[in-house]
């Protein structure tokens, strides 16, 4: 059912056109694919995804189909949101754990009418396709996996994304975590509508024959490229978590503050009872943060301190030079009573001291 991609790490179907052109952008692995890295000057794609359009490639996703008539009862106990109760056209973000309530990866449940679809990064695809398979015992459920050769996903991030689409004539969905079907120059296009915090956040999925026009309409639209560095850079301003990096097996879900991929009374899930025992008898011990940082640039794995006394740790770090400023921003885990101390924190860089304030949410860039 899964594929191994051990051996190879193999390109998504834009980064092999974009390869073929004079002045390709550079590659480097990113979710598990090879994808572009930078396209033009770290400035210049930042301040299009903050303050216009950027297009991008997301062809390191993959989507799975959910089949069989014991679908959404299989697939709600398996994940962390609500899944039956989703609109026809709608979405949520997921966490998936095992029986200890321990995070194992994340993906995103779409819904089209009575379909169900998932999706997830490459570099999770076969730890968890293979924890979802081991749970498929009596059930009327087949996971298929979408055709990485016939499909692909384009993104378009941005505050001006919806004029973007506007221009191409394409639909926009109306709300975050919702889609729309479209024909598009004879395509068959799926426009998805992503979470964000500073701007909105579309998921384009094409037949790959369509990808060289999509690509192209994109740009003359006002989209302007970028790659993962940028975008990485982006999410981190956010206050985005990614699994593998800012999430952990280790993680209980309430510790990532991320409560939007958590539903309290849709019924039983693997984990549940873990995650009900932490809502309903207390807290716990640390949480994830953003932190705007006051001094030098600090590397992921940077201790927090509280009076010289570590506290957490940096897990994502980023440098965001916008209107002719720099801002440092970082996600990490923080224990509690360092929070609720509302004290400074400090980090070192190299021979170098800075502060780190945790924000209570992002902030304007």
């Amino acid at each position: 059912m899964t594929e191994n991609l051990a051996v190879t790490v193999l390109q998504t179907p834009l980064a092999a056109q974009l390869a073929l052109i004079a002045n390709a952008p550079g590659m480097s692995e990113f979710r598990g694919a090879l994808t572009p890295r930078e396209f033009d000057a770290p400035a210049r794609e930042i301040e299009a995804l903050a303050c216009a359009a950027a297009a991008h490639d997301l062809g390191w996703m993959r989507r799975v189909s959910i089949r069989g008539d014991d679908r959404f009862r299989w697939l709600s106990g398996m994940v962390t949101n609500t899944v039956n109760d989703l609109p026809a056209n709608g979405g949520a973000w997921n966490l998936v754990l095992n029986a200890q309530g321990r995070i194992q990866g994340d993906l995103t449940v779409w819904r089209e009418g009575d379909a169900l679809e998932i999706a997830m990064a490459t570099d999770q695809y076969e730890k968890l396709m293979a924890h979802l398979d081991r749970f498929i015992i009596m059930d009327d459920v087949e996971l298929i996996a979408h055709d990485a050769t016939a499909e692909t996903t384009v993104g378009l991030t941005g505050p001006q994304g919806h004029e973007v689409l506007a221009r191409m004539g394409l639909a926009v969905p109306a709300e975050p975590m919702t889609w729309e079907r479209v024909e598009w120059n004879g395509l068959d296009l799926k426009i998805y509508r992503n979470y964000g915090t500073l701007a909105g956040h579309f998921e384009i999925a094409t037949p790959l024959a369509g990808l060289t026009l999509l690509w192209r309409a994109l740009s003359t639209a006002g989209a302007t490229p970028v790659g993962t560095a940028a975008l990485e850079a982006f999410r981190i301003a956010e206050g985005i978590p990614v699994y593998g990096i800012d999430l952990a097996e280790r993680d209980l879900p309430q510790e990532t503050s991320q409560t939007r991929a958590l539903h309290f009374s849709k019924g039983c899930y693997l984990g549940q009872e873990i995650v009900e025992r932490i809502r309903s008898r207390g807290n716990v011990h640390r949480h994830l943060r953003q932190f705007e940082l006051d001094g030098p640039m600090a590397s992921a794995g940077a201790e927090l301190l509280l009076e010289g006394a570590p506290v957490g740790a940096m897990t994502s770090t980023a440098e965001l030079a916008l209107r002719g400023s720099i801002r440092r921003l970082a996600l990490g885990m923080v224990r509690s009573e360092a929070e609720i101390k509302n004290q400074p924190l400090t980090y070192v860089a190299g021979s170098t001291a800075g502060t780190a304030k945790i924000l209570d949410k992002p902030p304007a860039l």
